[in-house]
């Protein structure tokens, strides 16, 4: 069986430096659609550095990677195509506001492995310090497709009851046609988001969008439209990807607001609002 449950929770946590500077946070920025308008003040605090603030979602990719879902593949007791592969989804708690220059140490570990039957899903958890304490924590549910089926633990459920009544705000974004090509600058060269013909074989008619890079954009969105524009009244952000995203299409962000948490879900406007993010939830102060 290429993933063995016991010895990928076994294994021993991977630690290693990080470490970033403005010019990351700011191409992060341009990656999930910030600068539009170029000149617009709410869109020069992502890609100005005199006034930069830091989307917590460059966590994701802080150190130039994609930690939780390339890492995860190379741990032992996990030997899987990556044409199998899915994020299946993202939860990201933030300890404190993160700097726009930073070190600090990631330890990665795959921290649960459950069996859906016809998948296998990694939960490969990233835990990030630096000389003042914890910074973040990230987990990414890894779901690999045919790997399932040993008899193993199912784990919970991520589906969440659905919001109650008309949503509060509902925004569009649109998705560039180079966004996945500019997105994957920021370290996640998966040629799912790139290569026709690798897409073709992962059973997709061209490139998708990264799941991480739709994350983004959400929370952006959420960030701008009801809490001011303030990156540092984000506490955590989790979402399911519920389905795929295509550049050059449209997403349609629906909020439902409360004082201390925003629940969400995105769909893609141009194909009869097709779920892409489910279950997904900010909170917040």
């Amino acid at each position: 069986m290429p993933i063995d449950a016991a010895k990928a929770l076994a294994a021993e946590p991977r630690t290693g430096e990080i470490s970033w500077d403005t010019k990351d946070v700011q191409l992060y920025h341009l990656g999930i659609g910030a600068g539009r308008p170029a000149t617009d003040p709410d869109e020069l605090r992502y890609t100005l550095e005199s006034r930069l603030h830091v989307l917590p979602s460059f966590a994701t990719v802080a150190g130039a990677g994609s930690p939780g879902v390339i890492s995860g593949l190379s741990m032992p007791g996990v030997d899987v195509d990556l044409a199998r592969v899915l994020h299946g989804g993202q939860s990201l708690r933030i300890h404190r506001p993160l700097p726009a220059e930073g070190r600090a140490t990631a330890t990665g570990r795959i921290a649960a492995v459950y069996d859906k039957g016809k998948a296998a899903v990694l939960v490969m958890r990233t835990e990030v310090a630096d000389g003042d304490g914890p910074l973040w924590t990230n987990d990414a549910q890894i779901y690999v497709r045919g790997e399932g089926g040993w008899g193993g633990d199912r784990g919970p459920s991520a589906r969440l009851d659905p919001p109650a009544g008309a949503p509060d705000r509902v925004v569009e974004r649109h998705v560039r046609e180079d966004q996945a090509l500019l997105y994957r600058l920021s370290g996640d060269l998966n040629p799912l988001h790139a290569d026709p013909e690798f897409a073709e074989r992962a059973g997709f008619d061209r490139p998708i969008l990264h799941g991480l890079c739709t994350y983004g954009m959400t929370l952006k969105a959420v960030v701008d439209t009801l809490l001011g524009g303030d990156v540092a009244r984000v506490r955590s952000y989790a979402t399911r990807f519920a389905g795929v995203v295509f550049p050059g299409e449209t997403l349609r962000i629906r909020m439902w607001h409360s004082p201390e948490s925003t629940r969400v879900a995105v769909s893609a406007a141009d194909r009869g609002d097709t779920p892409v993010l489910a279950d997904t939830i900010v909170e917040h102060t």
